[in-house]
């Protein structure tokens, strides 16, 4: 099971970035696919859920994200999206792909893709 992110980088306020985490080892769509993200100084126990992609029908985002982030999945590529527009300082962190099962007897993450939002 593996989980790559990428897409990230630096943007300006206002900006937009599309994040993609790819799966292999197992197809996404039996999983609870989540974005989550650390912000600088934050600890690995302190990553913040951004969104939880259950089903096309069932997706839950953050407060703090609604309105602006928007996340897909291409099922033949066996990839997770993530559209961030109208990107704030705020929204600098480290994004990370999580994959768990549905029991949440499995819990896979990605290396992560750092995204930067200068003001």
């Amino acid at each position: 099971v593996q989980l790559v992110e990428s897409g990230g980088g630096l943007v300006q306020f206002g900006g937009s970035l599309r994040l993609s985490c790819a799966a292999s080892g197992f197809p996404f769509s039996n999983y609870v696919m989540s974005w989550y993200r650390q912000t600088p100084g934050k600890e690995r126990e302190e990553r913040e859920l951004v969104v939880v992609f259950r089903s096309a029908d069932d997706i839950t985002y953050a407060d703090f994200v609604k309105g602006r982030f928007t996340i897909s999945g291409d099922s033949a590529k066996n990839t997770l999206f993530l559209q961030m527009n109208n990107l704030k300082p705020e929204d600098t962190a480290v994004y990370y792909c999580r994959a768990r099962t549905r029991d949440f007897e499995n819990i896979y993450w990605g290396q992560g893709t750092q995204v930067v939002v200068a003001s």
